[in-house]
């Protein structure tokens, strides 16, 4: 057989590009509606014509190829055309994370050398604070949810709406090639700089095809399918939303987008829209079901992903007892983020999960999701066998995970090292092909020679009927070198028999069966009323260890 020439090949292999995504949902759903809070509703097909016209508009303003261009607006229909408009023409979109403070938003702006930046009005006041310190910063334009946009000093060039109005409707987007960066972000650490976080054309499209898969290949606890109404619970700027955006996108789902992130709205938008997937972190989950207003959903329709945070045993219990059926999954900002997701298997010959609790399955930190090579690796770079007693840092391989952070060598060399992306997560591989993190590598505690998990600590915590939400860090102890400290918001209503003893007595349970070690009844027990947060609403244990420097916690 004949074969073609290489160099023809290389011609006509086609490039794995976000616009791509689109090509479908053109024929199969053009019908199909994305809604904006109660403002506004568009058909897919105004959709396309929009992100053309979107596309019109910043070429006009002068974007290229390799522009950064910046964006801080809620979860919005705007928000989603330019997930797509940006990256087609070749530039980059920077998610800016407008929970950070105003220096930090500074520095991320800066560092990303944003040439345009797009400003909902609720931002204008930081964005007016930076922008004579942002001079690479050439136009900006505002994110108005009306038709008039408030008064601002930002040397603005219209309002989104009025500037799409203006423009045709076709628009040729050029051919890239796949490895363009598409997207930048910002993560924040414990220490230094937030990190600016890439991904390319082929990564999105190869993450989007491998969680699509993922959701759609299993039925335990749930699946996706086109004909489901979602929404996101967790923001736009974090990690593309988790790629959920991109699948909606390309499998034609109605979609709705909330706006800022207010309760009773969310509330009232999932009842109304009779909402079916979502995805958010574990406090955000716990701040609706306790809200006084969830009674007006029906939650048994919702199937929800929790990430970003360990999901509690005891908030999955309170979720299925709503009816809500609970999907784990693991990931980072550096891995797009979804790795992994904890999926029940189907019963099959030999011994199963079939007889095993579903909230212990779902709680566990997930399995991993097609393409992804997952090792647990000892401080010399040894790969573990699987095993409870094999506990390692958890290491990953995948074709979307970052090359690194943007103009930062030293970090990206060591986030690499040995060929490997290193998440700081201790972890296990147990026998079932399951991920097990048990913590952090900042986090563990080292309590006497032994090595003390928060994340099983908090889980057994989170199980007492009393308690609404758990910390636990380590402090320091000149006895035990650090001894846990657990932070416990109790639930409403709960008279004073519940104590710090109570609790203690309660994990009893867990040491006796051999969950937890028996030196956790030195724990440090405190009633708080509220837990510090990141800017994404994970619990900010830096935060609460600095606020602990000087306990005077009360101890049974």
């Amino acid at each position: 057989m004949k074969h073609p020439s290489s160099a023809w090949l290389a011609d006509s292999v086609q490039q794995l590009l976000i616009r791509d995504l689109l090509s479908r949902v053109r024929s199969w759903a053009p019908d199909q509606t994305i809604s904006y809070r109660e403002l506004r509703e568009i058909t897919y097909a105004e959709f396309l014509k929009r992100v053309n016209q979107l596309a019109i508009v910043l070429t006009r303003l002068g974007v290229q190829a390799g522009d950064r261009v910046g964006v801080m607006d809620w979860d919005s229909h705007r928000y989603l055309e330019l997930f797509f408009a940006i990256p087609m023409l070749g530039a980059v979109i920077h998610t800016v994370n407008v929970r950070l403070s105003s220096e930090q938003i500074l520095y991320t702006v800066d560092h990303a050398a944003d040439s345009l930046m797009l400003v909902h009005p609720d931002f204008f006041e930081v964005a007016e604070a930076i922008a004579p310190r942002v001079p690479k910063v050439r136009h900006w334009i505002t994110l108005s949810d009306d038709a008039m946009p408030p008064a601002t000093s930002l040397a603005s060039v219209g309002d989104y709406e009025s500037l799409l109005a203006g423009a045709e409707l076709e628009f040729d987007f050029p051919d890239l090639n796949e490895n363009t960066v598409a997207t930048l972000f910002y993560t924040t650490g414990t220490t230094g700089d937030p990190k600016g976080v890439y991904f390319t054309h082929r990564q999105i499209v190869l993450h989007t095809l491998a969680e699509g898969l993922a959701l759609t290949a299993h039925n335990n606890p749930f699946s996706l399918s086109d004909d489901d109404i979602y929404l996101p619970l967790t923001p736009m700027f974090h990690v593309h939303a988790w790629g959920f955006p991109y699948l909606a996108t390309m499998l034609g789902i109605k979609q709705v987008y909330p706006g800022r992130f207010e309760p009773q709205r969310l509330l009232s938008l999932l009842a109304h829209h009779r909402v079916t997937i979502s995805h958010c972190v574990p406090t955000v989950l716990l701040m609706l079901l306790n809200h006084p207003e969830s009674k007006q959903v029906d939650w048994s329709r919702l199937k929800i992903a929790i990430g970003g945070a360990p999901l509690p045993i005891g908030l999955a219990r309170a979720a299925a007892n709503r009816g809500i059926r609970i999907l784990g999954a693991y990931g980072m900002s550096e891995t797009c983020p979804i790795i992994a997701a904890s999926h029940i298997k189907p019963p099959r010959s030999g011994p199963t999960e079939a007889a095993t609790d579903p909230i212990e399955i779902v709680t566990r930190t997930g399995f991993p999701i097609p393409l992804v090579d997952v090792a647990i690796m000892d401080s010399a770079g040894v790969c573990l066998p699987a095993g409870r007693e094999n506990i390692g840092e958890l290491v990953l391989r995948a074709p979307w995970l970052t090359r690194g952070y943007l103009d930062d060598p030293l970090r990206s060399e060591a986030l690499w090292k040995g060929g490997w992306l290193h998440t700081g997560d201790i972890a296990y591989r147990d026998n079932e092909g399951y991920i097990r993190i048990t913590d952090r590598l900042k986090d563990v505690i080292k309590l006497g020679g032994e090595w003390i998990s928060t994340l099983e600590l908090e889980n057994a915590l989170s199980q007492h009927p009393a308690v609404k939400e758990v910390a636990v860090v380590g402090v320091s102890d000149p006895k035990w070198d650090e001894r846990p400290h657990a932070e416990v918001i109790l639930r409403e209503g709960i008279g004073v028999e519940i104590t710090p003893r109570t609790l203690l007595k309660f994990l009893h349970t867990f040491i006796d069966n051999g969950t937890l070690h028996q030196r956790v009844i030195l724990t440090q027990i405190r009633f708080a009323a509220t837990l510090p947060r990141t800017s994404v609403g994970k619990i900010d244990k830096k935060a609460l260890r600095l606020g602990l420097q000087n306990p005077t916690t009360e101890n049974p």
